[in-house]
């Protein structure tokens, strides 16, 4: 059971890297995208949050509540309300669709970028501690 654990951490983790390379990448290209650079920084914290759950949850995109699930468990969670790392939710769906639509600066993506690679830090170093060869 231990194996499969550590292979679904293994997936979850590879998934967040590509979002955050795809961040990196799209910050240093000539004409950024913002809204591409926002949800991929919400997409490898949500993904991130995701290897750490060690338990079936439903399927969400809610970071928030993904931070409160991990959260109940271990109160050194709080970290990510400090980082403010529920604040990438908007970026889940607001910058995909016409009728939700908002178009986030490259100050905005920037600080979305820096979120992620925060949020990545605490998750990497608790997996680290769980026992996880990273």
């Amino acid at each position: 059971m231990k194996k499969e654990i550590e292979e679904k951490v293994r997936q979850w983790i590879l998934l967040a890297e590509d979002d955050l390379k795809t961040v990196e990448n799209e910050l240093k290209a000539d004409e950024p995208v913002p809204r591409s650079i926002c949800f991929h920084a919400q997409q490898c914290v949500e993904k991130y949050l995701k290897a750490l759950k060690q338990k079936p949850f439903r399927k969400t995109h809610d970071i928030e509540e993904l931070i409160f699930l991990c959260r109940s468990l271990d109160r050194e969670f709080d970290k990510l309300y400090e980082i403010k790392s529920y604040e990438l939710n908007k970026y889940a769906i607001e910058v995909r669709y016409p009728d939700d639509i908002h178009f986030p600066t490259l100050k905005e993506a920037s600080q979305a970028r820096d979120i992620a690679i925060k949020s990545k830090e605490f998750i990497i170093e608790k997996l680290k501690r769980e026992g996880f060869k990273i």
